[in-house]
Formats: C-alpha cells, sequence, structure tokens
C-alpha cells in the first residue's frame, strides 16, 4: 500500500461510520482485491478495523487509530489524497513540501517501539518514468493546475506528430492524468474526449468561461474510458511469428496490443497478432529485424518491405567512399 492510499482510506474510514468495500474501491479508483488487502494490512498493523456483513454493515475504523487528521492544514490533507504519485511527479505539480510535512506529522504522532521494523518509505523507492526518459518540455503541469481548479476552459496550441502543423484547440478540461510517466491533459473537445501529451501544448491561455464538461463524467470515468480505447481500438492487425528470445522484449514494447497463439509454437517462434492504430505504425517492428517475421496483411508487409529499402537507400555508400 502506497503511503497516500494508506492516508487516503484512513480519512475515509473515519469520516464514515461505515462504507463499503466497493465504495472504497471506487473512491480509491483501485480493485476489491486491493481493498480487501489493504484492510487486511492495517488489521495486521494493529489498526482497529472492524467489518460487519448485512445490509446495514460495512468496514468502520474503531476509536483509537491514533491517526491524529486535526494535525493536517486544508492544503496537506488535498496533496496526499493524490494517489499513485511518484517524489518527482508531486514535485512537478509543485506538492512535494506539503506532501512531504503531512507525512512528517503522521510519522511524529506515531512514536515508534524500539524493535518497531523500519518504514516501508525507508525502504522502498517508487520511480514511474518510463527508462530513458527524455527530458520532458512544452506545458508543465503545475503551471496547469491554477486553470484545472477554476475549471475553466482552455486554449490550447497542440502540435501533433500526425499534424502537418499545430492546431488551436478550445477544451473543456477534467483534469491533469498522470500515466506510465507522462503528462496528460483529459478535456472534451467539441464535447469528445481526448487526452492531450503536456508535451506537445506549445501554448496554452485560459478563457473567460467556465468548462462545459459532459453531464455524470469525472475526470476518473474519462481517462478510464480513453485508456481502454487506446489499448484496444485498433485498425490493422498484424500476424506474426516472433523469435522465442524477441517474446519478452515485444511484450514489453507493444502491451496489450500484442497476443500470444497458444496453439501456435515452435522451439524457435511463437505465432502471434499485433494490433496497430494506423498502418504506419507497424514501423515500430523495424528494430526486430529478423526476428519477426509479417505474414499478413499483405499491405503491412509492403510498407514494411518500402521502409527497409528506403533505409538500405539512405545508408548506402556513397560512390565516392
Amino acid at each position: 500500500m502506497t503511503p497516500d492510499r494508506f492516508f487516503s482510506l484512513m480519512l475515509l474510514l473515519e469520516s464514515r461510520d461505515a462504507v463499503t468495500t466497493q465504495e472504497l474501491a471506487s473512491a480509491l479508483g483501485v480493485s476489491l482485491r486491493t481493498i480487501t488487502r489493504d484492510l487486511n494490512w492495517l488489521r495486521d498493523a494493529g489498526l482497529p478495523v472492524a467489518a460487519q456483513r448485512g445490509r446495514l454493515g460495512g468496514v468502520t475504523m474503531l476509536p483509537g487509530s491514533g491517526l491524529d487528521l486535526t494535525r493536517l492544514t486544508p492544503g496537506e490533507r488535498d496533496h496526499l489524497s493524490l494517489m499513485g504519485l511518484d517524489e518527482k511527479q508531486r514535485a512537478e505539480l509543485d506538492a512535494s513540501i506539503e506532501s512531504r510535512r503531512a507525512f512528517s506529522k503522521i510519522a511524529a504522532a506515531q512514536p515508534r517501539r524500539v524493535d518497531e521494523l523500519l518504514s516501508l518509505t525507508d525502504v522502498v523507492h517508487v520511480d514511474s518514468r518510463p527508462w530513458r526518459q527524455a527530458r520532458a518540455s512544452g506545458t508543465t503541469p503545475a503551471s496547469l493546475i491554477g486553470a484545472m481548479r477554476r475549471g475553466r476552459r482552455l486554449r490550447i496550441v497542440y502540435d501533433s506528430p500526425r499534424e502537418s502543423c499545430a492546431r488551436d484547440l478550445v477544451v473543456d478540461p477534467y483534469g491533469l492524468l498522470a500515466k506510465a510517466g507522462i503528462w496528460y491533459l483529459v478535456a472534451d473537445c467539441a464535447r469528445v474526449p481526448r487526452m492531450y501529451r503536456l508535451e506537445r501544448i506549445t501554448t496554452w491561455k485560459e478563457v473567460d468561461r467556465p468548462r462545459r464538461i459532459r453531464e455524470s463524467q469525472t475526470l476518473a470515468t474519462v481517462a478510464a474510458a480513453l485508456t481502454a480505447q487506446w489499448e484496444h481500438n485498433h485498425a490493422i492487425e498484424v500476424s506474426a511469428t516472433i523469435d522465442q528470445n524477441q517474446i519478452e522484449r515485444a511484450q514489453r514494447i507493444f502491451g496489450q496490443r500484442l497476443v500470444l497463439d497458444d496453439d501456435e509454437e515452435s522451439a524457435t517462434g511463437r505465432k502471434v497478432t499485433i494490433r496497430f492504430l494506423h498502418l504506419e505504425d507497424v514501423r515500430a517492428l523495424l528494430p526486430f529485424g529478423s526476428a519477426i517475421t509479417v505474414h499478413d496483411p499483405t499491405e503491412a508487409r509492403t510498407h514494411l518491405r518500402e521502409l527497409a529499402t528506403n533505409l538500405a537507400h539512405h545508408y548506402a555508400p556513397s560512390p565516392t567512399s
């Protein structure tokens, strides 16, 4: 359990008479299994958590938890409610100082026994950034926070890699999403949900009008729908065989877009299906060289051949060398 989820869970339990595990899971954005594991962890740690079955039952925190939330300022509580962020991401939101101050207040209220184990935060460090990530440019998360909290429309200039020039857009923001070490602005554009990478937002300004978001939609619901759409939607399915020693690497790169065929496995290769949003995206197979053999569709094979031919011509020895 992350420290911020611990705080949020404790806050929920202490602020309500009884709450169901489903309500806890929904509030914290985790599965029922995770909530059950967290509650068991609290009990094992000696915190007075009780659960009662039945229509009027639920999970409750008995008096004597020892977590004095009155020591925290409203700003400290607000910052600690941000779950799943590492220290770098908190710094990008200008939230790290408030978070550290709140954690220190909570820790100070819990006298340590001589034989007590070191806390998890002392021995575990979480860094959710991808490896070899380039330094982010463009808009920073901290610069947008004020506009997000004021609930204003935004006019952004977005430099999409699929467009020949940057686009001037008016969007209705739900908020910011940190996904795999990358920050996104989640917003409706002409009532259609979109995710915009902050590093590609070159300029922005507030529009003197309140945002108009769709009814019953929140940042969490819209982000979840967009993420699922990105992971599962595709325009082309590529059938291929991957060398056994490259399967793990391909799974890291393509994630859920790569599906293993359980019925097609040999000593040298594995039959797979890889889903791509656009035909142009099959260029991601080039770094694998001959370790991936594409079988279908024909247009994917043709496009890879054209890409490889152009690359070979580009690096061909010049006549004078």
